[in-house]
């Protein structure tokens, strides 16, 4: 905040400045003169159209005296900065290569001025002002406008605070600037920035190039560290709002460094990384920041940190010191885009000082270099300079033979840039200039004259500019004035004798088909850690298949725990905060990390249970078919024909469809195999029971019949009656069944309440009642039979079946009274086979005890079955 305000104070300063100018200037119609002169470290060359640019080329300013008692002086530049002396050289050899090229801007000399921004905003502001007023010292006003050409564009600047400041201005005049190392997002802006491009990649790119790499190496927890100014800022924020967009990580700490050396300040943030469990730290700062960072790193040991360089520091020599790369070793970074320039070295070779310099502003810069190099100084020399024992510069001294950075043209990176943005302004001037009459762009059609060109005209044909450099890269600039991003991944690799050196590892490009792509070859990387392998840096682990995520309170999302999910629900692949529930006929292996089909259960044929039930079901029918066949052999002998053999063989029939009706208990419940096992089951005993309660009657029928006066009673009790009864009763039943399937059928059901994880195939009764009343008939029919029989017991032994019928509905009724709890409390498919074993228990019941007997008499005993014998029994009791 505090900076915005200085600049937006400046602004007003400087603009006031100006307005003065205009309001002295219609004071004297004639001519006007400037009040004041910007004394600014510059170099020159004329031409036809001039470019203007805007480098550090020192590092500090002095402050001059503000007391206003005097005329205040102007500010001084000192600490002389070589690689921002060789970005100006670089713009000046483009314009020398492009002046030589006959087929770009033919016939038009491109000139420049180039001004020395001392890596300050006020001295930066001045220069572009220059560069876009002139400094002549009095213009004369005539038709001519006499006065040197102004610049048509501006190559720079270098810091995105000063190119916010100055492209505001330069916007309101659409005076095209193209930076070369400005990387702040918020400049994408072109409401307030409308004629401002970049030939490096914003921020915004920069933030999900490293955000790729987060995600590449898996970490998701990272401390940030920035510099106090607009670059540190605005990355900040486009760092917090892609992590928080994209859910690929979260900030352990976010810290401020400081401007000066405020040691307090900085001792405190370096304990908050000691303490941090983040092991990778991204920094947003320049150099400077990061020097007094790490002294305090060093003397507090902090190691066993994976540092992420931006764009700013990359490449920071200073920084790769014996001293440093114990703890900077490994570091991976983000550096600017690197090319090749032919005929750059020679360019630079033939640099030679002016000889008459004599401390005046106008090209002094290329003389400040030479005594920066050769450690000279220009006659007339500084007092003391030549006692103290310095050398005086001739200018013959011989580059080739100095050994520094000045001449290494093997890692241009913010030199590409400047060379592209001088490029991209010759080649929008060429397509101007190249322009039809009559099928302009402009206002009827018009092209730009070079004669009357305006800077408005060349940013409509920088927004359109698309050429490739020799070194192959392709140049255009989106709607937002920003280049096709490209970076470069760099690697901090420290070799065995002390020495560093910074390898390219790969790269993260943008394109049309495959958007943002991060390619990285690994096994290049120097990982400064004991196990030479990446570093694991998460809050929390990933939680395990079959846990889900839970926040911790007060912490970031990538805090958490691992909680089990419960049971029937996995891990949520799409949302690892919460379980999933599986589909309905599945369930949760034990692990919770995949749905299987859940076990079904129903009264099979393939397991023990069903097996022994359907073969005690067959054993039952071919018992009855056995029976049937000796009661039909046997048919005349008179203990069949005293039994009323025609109920016998109607009740053996029924109690052969008794057994068989259990079989439909058995097997995967069908819809068919529902609605008839319970119809079948009820239908069958209530013809059992009914021919059983017929064969009771008659029996009582038959005592009476036999006592004088009683023979009247037979004649209710003939075939047909017997018939007509059994049949009557019979039906009831039917209708019952009838109307329980039309009203509410038994379907088949997928039970899982007895146990989730599997699902129990039953046939749900659809009404209660209907089956509440289905057994209902069959117990009255069994108690009246039972009742009969019990009082028909002590009958002369001649007519002794009262008894066996008593003992066979005291079986049948005991049966059935227990399985009425039994079938209630039985689970699962334990229900039907407790059904089957009531069915086949009170069937065996009533065939053992109705036609054991008698077969044993037929079969063991046949002295027995003979009239008299069966007589002859009556007369001795």
């Amino acid at each position: 905040m505090w900076l915005l305000f200085q600049t937006n104070l400046l602004l007003l300063v400087l603009l006031y400045f100006y307005f003065s100018y205009a309001l002295l200037s219609s004071v004297f119609p004639s001519s006007c003169q400037l009040q004041g002169e910007f004394h600014l470290n510059g170099v020159h060359k004329t031409g036809d159209v001039i470019l203007g640019g805007l480098f550090p080329v020192h590092f500090f300013k002095s402050v001059p005296d503000l007391s206003f008692i005097s005329e205040p002086q102007q500010p001084t530049c000192h600490g002389f900065y070589v690689q921002g002396f060789r970005l100006a050289q670089i713009m000046a050899f483009a314009i020398d290569e492009i002046n030589k090229n006959s087929e770009l801007l033919p016939n038009v000399t491109l000139g420049y001025s180039l001004y020395d921004n001392c890596a300050e905003l006020g001295i930066g502001f001045r220069g572009a002002l220059s560069l876009v007023n002139g400094q002549e010292e009095q213009i004369i006003l005539d038709h001519a406008c006499a006065g040197n050409p102004l610049v048509i564009g501006i190559v720079g600047d270098s810091s995105s605070t000063r190119s916010i400041a100055i492209s505001s201005v330069l916007g309101l005049y659409r005076v095209p600037m193209v930076s070369y190392f400005a990387t702040c997002s918020c400049l994408t802006d072109r409401q307030k920035y409308p004629s401002f491009f970049r030939t490096i990649p914003s921020d915004a790119f920069q933030v999900r190039a490293m955000i790729q790499i987060l995600k590449h190496f898996g970490w998701t927890w990272a401390g940030l560290l920035i510099s106090n100014d607009d670059y540190g800022h605005n990355a900040a924020r486009s760092l917090q709002s892609e992590l928080s967009r994209s859910g690929e990580g979260c900030l352990a700490y976010f810290e401020v460094l400081p401007r000066d050396k405020n040691t307090d300040e900085v001792r405190r943030i370096v304990n908050v990384m000691k303490k941090s469990t983040a092991r990778v730290v991204i920094v947003f700062a320049y150099e400077s920041h990061i020097l007094n960072l790490m002294n305090e790193v060093v003397t507090q040991n902090v190691t066993g940190l994976q540092w992420m360089a931006s764009e700013a520091w990359t490449a920071a020599a200073v920084l790769q010191t014996p001293q440093l790369m114990p703890y900077l070793g490994g570091t991976l970074g983000i550096a600017i885009r690197h090319g090749e320039i032919p005929g750059l070295r020679e360019f630079l070779l033939k640099i030679r000082p002016t000889l008459h310099y004599n401390n005046s502003y106008g090209n002094s810069m290329v003389n400040q270099f030479w005594e920066f190099t050769f450690q000279c100084r220009f006659a007339p020399a500084p007092p003391g300079w030549l006692e103290g024992g310095g050398a005086l510069c001739t200018g013959q001294e011989k580059l080739q033979n100095v050994d520094n950075e000045f001449l290494d043209i093997t890692n241009l990176r913010p030199e590409y840039n400047v060379y592209k943005a001088v490029y991209a302004l010759a080649y929008s001037l060429d397509d101007m200039l190249r322009c039809k009459p009559g099928r302009g762009p402009f206002s009827g059609n018009s092209c730009g004259a070079l004669q009357s060109l305006e800077p408005w005209q060349l940013v409509y044909y920088l927004e359109r500019v698309n050429f490739t450099t020799p070194f192959g890269d392709e140049v255009s600039f989106d709607e937002n004035g920003d280049v096709v991003p490209i970076y470069d991944v760099m690697n901090w690799l420290w070799l065995p004798d002390g020495s560093t050196e910074v390898q390219n590892v790969g790269e993260v490009k943008r394109s049309t088909f495959k958007g943002e792509e991060l390619i990285l070859d690994e096994d290049k990387i120097f990982w400064n850690f004991d196990l030479k392998k990446p570093p694991r840096s998460v809050c929390s682990e990933s939680c395990p298949p079959g846990t889900h995520m839970v926040r911790r309170k007060a912490e970031p999302k990538c805090c958490f725990d691992c909680i089990p999910c419960s049971e029937g629900k996995i891990t949520n692949k799409s949302n690892s905060f919460e379980c999933t529930s599986c589909p309905e006929d599945f369930w949760s292996n034990p692990q919770r990390d995949y749905c299987v089909p859940k076990k079904t259960e129903f009264l099979s044929y393939h397991e023990p249970l069903g097996i022994c039930l359907a073969a005690t079901s067959l054993l039952g029918t071919l018992i009855c078919a056995v029976v049937l066949g000796i009661f039909f052999y046997h048919r005349r002998t008179p203990i069949i024909r005293a039994s009323n053999s025609e109920l016998s063989f109607q009740l053996l029939l029924s109690l052969k469809l008794c057994f068989l009706c259990s079989l439909l208990f058995i097997g995967r419940p069908r819809m068919w195999t529902c609605q008839l096992r319970h119809a079948a089951f009820g239908i069958s005993f209530v013809l059992c029971v009914s021919c059983i309660l017929v064969k009771t009657m008659v029996v009582l029928a038959v005592f009476k019949a036999s006592k004088p006066g009683g023979g009247t009673s037979l004649k209710w009790f003939g075939v047909m009656q017997q018939r007509g009864t059994v049949l009557f009763l019979t039906s009831i039943q039917a209708a019952i069944c009838t109307t329980w399937l039309v009203s509410s059928s038994p379907t088949p059901h997928k039970n899982t309440q007895y146990q989730n994880d599997k699902i129990v195939y039953e046939c749900a009764f659809g009404s209660t009642v209907g089956f509440a009343v289905l057994l209902g008939y069959i117990g009255v029919l069994a108690f009246l039979s039972f009742l009969i029989a019990f009082l028909a017991r002590n009958l002369p032994d001649s007519f002794n079946e009262a008894k066996l019928i008593t003992f066979s509905m005291l079986i049948f009724c005991a049966v059935w009274v227990a399985f009425v709890p039994v079938y209630i409390s039985s689970p699962g498919n334990y229900a039907d086979a407790v059904e089957v074993f009531a069915i086949l228990a009170s069937s065996f019941g009533l065939l053992i005890t109705l036609f054991g007997p008698k077969c044993y008499i037929i079969i063991m005993r046949p002295e027995l079955n003979t009239k008299k014998a069966i007589m002859g029994r009556g007369s001795e009791s």
